[in-house]
């Protein structure tokens, strides 16, 4: 990232949107861009701005849950450029990013030469637990998921994907969300992503301990793992790794590394979001021989 990008983009105020996967926020994603006076909006893998796709590409339309991931992470960096230059281009102001926790927004909004989100919004803020809960067995059962654009924008971008689309008036029972009384029109499209209609990929704790056992050797052979726990809630998954580690390694930039490493490789080549890496060092260990003829 350059120091131009970043001075470029300084002025933006950034928004958040957060909540579980299928639980609504691309659905009321419009309502707080209203409210808050926000000109253009971030959500999976789109850039979006007066009902018009500006750039980038949307995962809905990617074929394996993972490659959707990705997509909405902005992993791939020809992506993220593209969406950034258009950014910058159209001396956007204010934006709403759509994520499923604090951690991927916070991600987005640096891939993409962001300031940090001034304000983030939880998805129970602004829906009912009964609408909450409604959206996730609309997404379990029937698979769908909203863009929120109008219908032609989806079928000249993304034909092979449109379901169909809908029109909403803001009705009283979101005025609290806006704060204006007026009705205001608002059409969003209704899809079935690629992934949707194969299936989830999730990967096992015996897989992920595998990946992490691998990364913690091949970032170093001498750092000795002796247990790992695997945690996973809506937001990512936790990793929590005991280890031994030899006498003689500069510890806080040793752990601080090791933590960065495991997230990067295990992110790239997954697609999960690995919220937390906590290392325990239970034992300072007398230095290999070998390691003490390198010295």
């Amino acid at each position: 990232m350059s120091i131009f990008s970043r001075l470029a983009n300084r002025g933006i105020q950034v928004y958040a949107l957060v909540g579980e996967s299928g639980t609504g926020k691309s659905f009321r994603a419009k309502l707080l861009t209203q409210k808050y006076g926000i000109k253009a909006l971030i959500d999976d893998g789109l850039l979006i701005q007066d009902d018009k796709i500006l750039a980038g590409k949307s995962a809905k339309h990617e074929k394996t849950y993972m490659g959707a991931v990705r997509v909405a992470l902005f992993d791939d960096k020809e992506h993220r450029d593209q969406v950034a230059r258009v950014l910058q281009k159209n001396k956007i102001k204010s934006i709403l990013l759509i994520g499923t926790s604090e951690k991927m927004v916070q991600k987005i909004a640096l891939r993409l030469q962001l300031p940090p989100p001034q304000k983030i919004i939880k998805i129970e803020e602004i829906a009912s637990r009964e609408d909450i809960e409604k959206a996730i067995r609309s997404r379990q059962i029937e698979g769908k998921h909203v863009i929120p654009v109008p219908a032609i924008e989806v079928k000249r971008s993304y034909p092979r994907i449109f379901y169909k689309s809908i029109r909403e008036f803001l009705s009283k029972s979101k005025v609290r969300i806006t704060g204006k009384k007026e009705a205001t029109l608002s059409e969003k499209s209704i899809v079935t992503p690629e992934f949707s209609k194969k299936g989830r990929i999730e990967i096992s704790e015996a897989a992920l301990s595998q990946m992490t056992l691998h990364c913690v050797c091949e970032f170093d052979k001498e750092i000795r793992v002796k247990k790992l726990t695997i945690r996973t809630d809506s937001h990512g998954y936790r990793l929590i790794i005991t280890v031994d580690v030899p006498f003689g390694k500069q510890l806080t930039g040793l752990i601080h590394n090791l933590q960065q490493y495991i997230i990067d490789n295990i992110e790239r080549y997954t697609g999960i979001l690995v919220e937390e890496v906590s290392i325990i060092i239970d034992k300072i260990t007398a230095a290999s021989p070998a390691s003490i003829e390198r010295r």
